[in-house]
């Protein structure tokens, strides 16, 4: 029952990064993109822990910690170049 449940909660993540790969290529504006890779980054990483517990491993939850760093890191960074116009200071 549950590696049903698992597997549902997969198939709807990957019809959000579906919905959020639309957003960033039709965004009218460069904070719309920013938001939709943001929203990629935090989808994946939940399709990545999925994964992890229908396999039982824990290794998974390594990879989506260095994503969900990697995610903050750029998101930070786009944010400071379209405030400033450049990121290292």
């Amino acid at each position: 029952m549950l590696s049903y449940a698992i597997l549902t909660a997969c198939g709807f993540i990957c019809c959000a990064l579906a919905l959020n790969a639309w957003r960033l290529i039709i965004g009218p504006t460069t904070p719309d993109r920013i938001i939709a890779v943001d929203t990629m980054y935090i989808n994946s990483i939940a399709l990545i822990i999925l994964l992890g517990l229908y396999q039982g491993s824990a290794s998974y939850y390594e990879g989506a910690l260095l994503i969900a760093l990697l995610g903050f890191v750029s998101t930070s960074a786009f944010c400071k170049y379209l405030l400033r116009g450049d990121i290292i200071e």
